[in-house]
């Protein structure tokens, strides 16, 4: 049972990052700086902060404050990406801060308390607090992606209307462990 929570989130972590890559995969440059309404984020400004957020929540996580006196968050809703390559050149710098952070993390780690703005958090807290953040965020990137894409959007769960088929397949298969992400 050691570091199950943090396997589980690094799992987590990894899904989420994955669903940004397929959508990332499925727009061009352009799509990337498309927005529904002049006040509404872009996929491109939506990547700019999350990734100002880990760089700044994941560098030096168990000894700096999580809020560095070097972001500029306002800055982040500024639309800079020039290229595609450009944009996910970013969007892996950012992931590989936060698992770098994460993976050598030890169970005894879990409750120690680590601060973001001057807030105490223990490390449990904080990784909750980051994967909602950023969960919540990937999910306005695919929302994005589909409106973009409309019809020629390609599903990244169970598409509308197979839900038997898919139920069916994994049914007909023996019990096992598998991890859940893959079913959502």
């Amino acid at each position: 049972m050691e570091n199950t929570f943090l396997t589980s989130s690094i799992k987590q972590f990894e899904y989420y990052k994955s669903l940004g890559d397929k959508t990332f995969n499925q727009l061009t440059n352009e799509d990337l700086h498309w927005q529904l309404h002049e006040h509404h984020n872009s996929i491109s400004i939506i990547v700019k902060h999350i990734v100002g957020n880990m760089l700044s929540r994941w560098t030096n996580f168990l000894t700096e404050d999580g809020e560095k006196e070097w972001r500029h968050r306002d800055s982040e809703f500024m639309d800079t990406f020039k290229t595609k390559s450009d944009l996910i050149e970013s969007w892996n710098k950012g992931w590989c801060c936060l698992f770098d952070a994460l993976k050598p993390l030890k169970n005894e780690d879990l409750e120690r308390i680590i601060y973001i703005r001057n807030q105490g958090h223990t490390v449990t807290e904080a990784i909750n607090r980051q994967l909602a953040h950023y969960s919540y965020h990937v999910g306005q990137i695919v929302l994005i992606g589909t409106i973009i894409k409309k019809e020629n959007w390609q599903s990244l769960s169970i598409p509308k209307g197979d839900s038997i088929k898919y139920n069916t397949d994994k049914f007909s298969k023996d019990k096992g462990r598998r991890h859940f992400i893959d079913d959502l």
